[in-house]
């Protein structure tokens, strides 16, 4: 798109307001642990200490906030930790002439970095940056800059024994997250009934593995419900799309398709039931229309046969365990199985992730890193923010340089619609709060009680939008500030100035040195692409030896790939709002190849579950030539990968090699289930690469005589 239309669908983005609001008790509970901080800081202390105490426990409690499975108690301290650090070095730095600005530059540039650790450490650390720059305004002692980074370290320990002695909702994103899993396989019930090679949104699942992940205190209070069930959604999931295909499943027309359609219905009927029981605690109530008889063979009209059937037999059978389960909260009978499927998922503590944060941030320090490129950006604005606002003279200088760290962000979507909506709503609430200042006079403890009454309308917001959040912070920030001498109205003047000039800088010099996504889709497309690959051939290999252990092969293979397609899809989407036209990143393949070549890969990705739901059991007979097939597909597809990086052809000869020799070992095998399932899911593979070969290739067809396409096969 043009120019003009991104900045305009960003800048509508951002002022967008939903309806939704955080949970009043939450915000209650944040705003109350900013008083608990305040008042008594204010009084015994002074106004300069209780601004260091308030801005230290309201970041400590914006973090409680963010998307976080960990407890909130241990965020809160850990941002306190970090806000304590970056105010006593900047008040250390301001005795300096010329040293705050080298700190402040070398602070900004770990913020950025720190967003290889994930999107709440990045938040946290940009927010570390803005608390520095406003409480630190005067050289003060080295023991007074002590008290100072102890008194902000002390707001986000009051926010976690807040959060600790009033524990509201402990479970809720847990549940929500369980939950959502189970509503979109609903949904994905739904789909196959009408598009029996639908795809599932791997989004929630993704999200309830991250839930899963669990500190030890947490496994040992978490309600029963909670255990086992995401391993049975990851069962419930293959065994859906395995039931809907008509390759392997019910055939595409006749009284099979309706029985399986009807069975479709009854799943998702009961797996919305699932998800409500989850996400209230209360016992599961199946509806009327779903009875246990409609999963059932029917005593008399068309009855599933082959594949079908058992994959009916299968999801009935899992549909029953997630029942019980929550009816009786046994974890005997659903979390045992199911963790040896997928491998027991356990959280280490904050110190321990130290190392993995730290190798994470490692890997990003190259050139062509979209997150080094956002630290050395993000560094480097805030610095000339700052030292603008020194050159024109501002006294409140600081409010440029904070603007521009909370605008910055890695992408151009992000970037854009918070600064339009920071601009928008900081005018708004210093307009306002400056008013209120103007018109009331209010003393010191009235400016405190409104501070802790904006913060409390920020939490409110988090969920409502940036711009009417923007409006609390920037009030809340004027109304603890104006606990110090001033003169309000000159204030407000400077505050709306430096607004403007800090959001500008930091707009023109992401449009200056941007980050364009577009050029990262042949990168994210190659990972996907490989990470593809080795899990349809994990999966494939298990039926040449049944017996061999693989619940951690194929589960830790399916994790890649789902993480490796997530990651193209958020680059996708993160592309299609920005401007002008970009190269792909892939040497001679355009947008709408990359497209066309995303599909295939999905494909390979669909035919892959379709196997692991049919895996054989332990004492099946194995099926001879899988293991050598899996092995060729695997190499195929991570060489493939690597001649799309380097703009070579995509060519997959050695596995159609591989599949007419398996063909020819498949014909002299025993007849079975296991077989067929085989000879059909490969076929769908060598199709899948023979379309992603046509779409990197950019030719309609590139079949020679050799291979043509076999009749009924789907492009």
């Amino acid at each position: 798109m043009s120019w003009f239309d991104a900045l305009r669908d960003t800048a509508r983005t951002g002022l967008t307001l939903d309806r939704a609001l955080t949970d009043p008790k939450r915000a209650v509970r944040g705003a109350v642990a900013v008083a608990l901080v305040l008042f008594p800081t204010l009084a015994i202390g002074g106004p300069a200490l209780a601004t260091s105490a308030a801005m230290g426990a309201f970041i400590a409690g914006t973090a409680t906030f963010q998307r976080s499975f960990r407890p909130r108690a241990s965020l809160a301290v850990a941002a306190g930790l970090g806000l304590g650090a970056s105010t006593f070095l900047g008040y250390l730095a301001a005795g300096v002439t010329g040293l705050f600005p080298v700190l402040l530059a070398v602070w900004a540039f770990g913020a950025g970095l720190a967003w290889a650790i994930g999107p709440t450490a990045g938040i946290v650390a940009a927010n570390t940056v803005s608390v520095m720059l406003i409480v630190v305004q005067l050289p003060v002692s080295v023991l007074a800059a002590l008290g100072h980074g102890l008194i902000c370290a002390l707001g986000g320990v009051v926010q976690a024994v807040v959060i600790t002695l009033w524990p509201i909702g402990s479970w809720t994103a847990q549940r929500d997250a369980l939950a959502d899993t189970y509503a979109e396989l609903a949904d994905y019930a739904r789909r196959l009934r009408q598009d029996p090679t639908a795809h599932v949104d791997p989004a929630p699942f993704m999200t309830a593995r991250h839930a899963a992940a669990l500190t030890p205190w947490q496994d040992r209070h978490r309600p029963p419900e909670l255990r086992g069930l995401r391993g049975l959604a990851e069962r419930i999931r293959p065994t859906l799309a395995a039931l809907a295909d008509p390759k392997v499943g019910a055939p595409a027309e006749g009284p099979e398709r309706d029985r399986a359609r009807e069975v479709l219905a009854a799943a998702a009927e009961a797996m919305d039931a699932l998800a409500r029981a989850i996400r209230t605690g209360d016992p599961v109530q199946l509806p009327r229309s779903a009875p246990s008889l409609t999963l059932a063979p029917p005593v008399d009209g068309p009855r599933l046969q082959g594949a079908a059937r058992r994959s009916s037999r299968r999801l009935a059978g899992l549909l029953r365990k997630a029942s019980d389960a929550l009816d009786r909260g046994d974890e005997d009978t659903v979390s045992t199985p199911v963790v040896g499927a997928g491998g027991a998922l356990h959280k280490p503590p904050l110190f321990r992730m130290l190392p993995v944060a730290m190798r994470s941030v490692q890997r990003q320090l190259q050139p062509r890193s979209a997150v080094c490129q956002h630290a050395v950006r993000l560094a480097g604005v805030v610095t000339v923010a700052y030292l603008l606002a020194r050159l024109i003279g501002f006294h409140h200088g600081y409010w440029a340089p904070m603007t521009a760290a909370m605008v910055m962000r890695p992408d151009f979507a992000q970037t854009y619609s918070r600064g339009v909506a920071r601009l928008a709503g900081t005018v708004v609430g210093v307009a306002v709060s400056t008013l209120v200042v103007q018109l009331t006079h209010p003393g010191q403890w009235v400016l405190a009680a409104l501070a802790v009454l904006c913060i409390g309308g920020a939490y409110l917001t988090l969920k409502t939008g940036y711009a009417l959040m923007t409006v609390g912070i920037s009030s809340y920030v004027v109304f603890l500030l104006g606990l110090q001498p001033g003169d309000p109205l000159a204030t407000a003047f400077e505050r709306v100035g430096l607004t403007l000039l800090g959001g500008s800088v930091a707009l023109v010099t992401y449009a200056l040195f941007p980050t364009w996504q577009t050029a990262r889709l042949g990168e994210r497309l190659a990972e996907w692409l490989a990470a593809a690959g080795r899990y349809a051939a994990a999966v494939i290999a298990c039926y040449e030896n049944p017996a061999a252990p693989r619940g951690r092969v194929v589960r830790t293979a399916l994790l890649d790939s789902r993480e490796a397609r997530s990651e193209l899809l958020q680059a996708m989407q993160r592309a299609d709002a920005e401007p002008g036209q970009h190269a792909s990143g892939l040497p001679g393949v355009n947008r709408r190849q990359v497209d066309r070549a995303r599909a295939a890969v999905g494909h390979l990705g669909r035919v892959a579950v379709l196997l692991e739901a049919h895996l054989p059991a332990a004492d099946a007979d194995p099926v001879p030539g899988t293991a050598e097939y899996a092995e060729e597909l695997r190499l195929a597809t991570a060489l493939a990968g690597a001649a799309l990086l380097t703009g070579q052809p995509v060519e997959f000869g050695a596995v159609r090699e591989a599949q007419t020799r398996l063909e020819e070992r498949l014909a002299q095998a025993p007849a079975g289930v296991q077989r067929d399932v085989v000879r059909a899911a490969t076929r769908l593979l060598g199709q899948a690469l023979k379309d992603l070969e046509r779409a990197l290739r950019g030719r309609e067809d590139i079949r020679g005589p050799e291979d043509a396409r076999r009749p009924g096969d789907r492009r």
